[in-house]
């Protein structure tokens, strides 16, 4: 015996006097999770979805409501069973229109508006000495890119003529394939989504709207950069596609090292030659900097290896005010070629001294 259909309430799981506005969520929640599209290796999705379109079809209708809760007299007897929400053209298939509008792409006779591009980043790198990063400077730039057609102004059409509405998507820039109950939409694969084509390309471009160009630009590196630093010129990437926006351009600076500092952040590291008298006694010593030479004192009896802190003669910092500090590494040099006075002086020397700097460490006691 042939089962006869659910009752529509049941169906959208609500109840028999439930408001318009909860039938038409309890209906959208229930579209979503049937749809055919949405569960494509279920045989009987198709078939529920049906049953749910029907019954928001009925319910969703207050004439057609009244009928239907006057029971079979009022409602079957009317033709019910021969209803296809497919071709009826009622608010069943116009809110599904509504709900999965976005996901295939709006149907076919919206226009799809052409998205905008933004342009392409690019990055140059500028060489600089070591001295050039710590004062500043300003160089020129020659930069290879797209940019906008002179010949053209970006429309891709030759002088005298105008991009023609696409015959294929008559201007809407999607075209439309017939999938089930829906068509979905995709762009057009002849003018690519645009709504246009060039039927006459222009001569210098050949249709594209861009050219390669050099452009040379003056940009100022600001004291302090380092290897690596990122300098950003904003717009001056290559040129939107669609009318959206250029690119950024990106100055990396590549600085060359110094024979005679080494870069630690802000603070810059030198190292500081000593004797073995300089050492031991203490010394006033002439140690370089980027702006010359300055006094460092030398403390009696420092250790090789020892960090001399002089305040505000590192690298500008970069963006802020003020600069790092100069690091001296103290290095001790052991004396060579010793004349028979010399060594029978520092032989005399550790018979006085008599010391031993192992004694009392780990590992060396005897």
């Amino acid at each position: 015996m042939a089962k006869g259909p659910r009752d529509y309430y049941d169906v959208l799981g609500v109840k028999r006097d439930a408001p318009a506005d909860e039938i038409k969520k309890a209906y959208r929640k229930l579209a979503r999770k049937h749809h055919p599209d949405a569960n494509p290796n279920d045989p009987k999705a198709e078939e529920r979805f049906k049953e749910v379109s029907t019954a928001y079809e009925v319910l969703s209708d207050e004439d057609k409501r009244k009928q239907y809760d006057a029971g079979p007299s009022g409602f079957f007897g009317q033709g019910q069973g021969g209803f296809d929400p497919r071709t009826q053209g009622g608010q069943a298939f116009s809110d599904f229109g509504d709900l999965f509008g976005n996901l295939f792409g709006g149907g076919a006779a919206r226009r799809r508006e052409p998205q905008a591009e933004r342009g392409r980043d690019l990055t140059v790198e500028v060489k600089l000495s070591f001295e050039d990063s710590l004062r500043g400077v300003t160089t020129k730039i020659s930069v290879p890119k797209m940019v906008q057609c002179s010949t053209c102004g970006g429309s891709g059409a030759a002088p005298g003529t105008v991009p023609q509405v696409c015959p294929e998507c008559r201007g809407r820039g999607v075209t439309s394939q017939s999938q089930g109950f829906f068509a979905l939409s995709t762009p057009c694969r002849r003018c690519g989504g645009d709504g246009t084509v060039v039927e006459t390309p222009c001569p210098t471009c050949g249709g594209r709207g861009v050219a390669h160009a050099l452009k040379k630009y003056t940009v100022s590196l600001p004291a302090g950069v380092k290897d690596g630093t990122k300098i950003r010129l904003k717009g001056k990437g290559e040129v939107g596609g669609r009318g959206g926006p250029p690119g950024d351009l990106y100055v990396v600076t590549r600085v060359e090292r110094s024979p005679v500092f080494e870069r630690r952040g802000c603070d810059l590291l030198v190292d500081v030659p000593v004797t073995l008298t300089e050492a031991a006694l203490g010394a006033t010593v002439q140690v370089p900097t980027p702006e010359g030479k300055v006094a460092l004192k030398i403390p009696a009896g420092i250790q090789d290896g020892t960090l001399l802190r002089i305040q505000g003669k590192g690298t500008p910092r970069l963006g802020e005010t003020g600069k790092g500090d100069l690091l001296a590494r103290v290095s001790l040099v052991t004396p060579r070629d010793l004349s028979d006075k010399e060594r029978g002086l520092l032989e005399e020397f550790a018979k006085l001294h008599g010391d031993d700097p192992r004694r009392g460490l780990p590992g060396w006691a005897t």
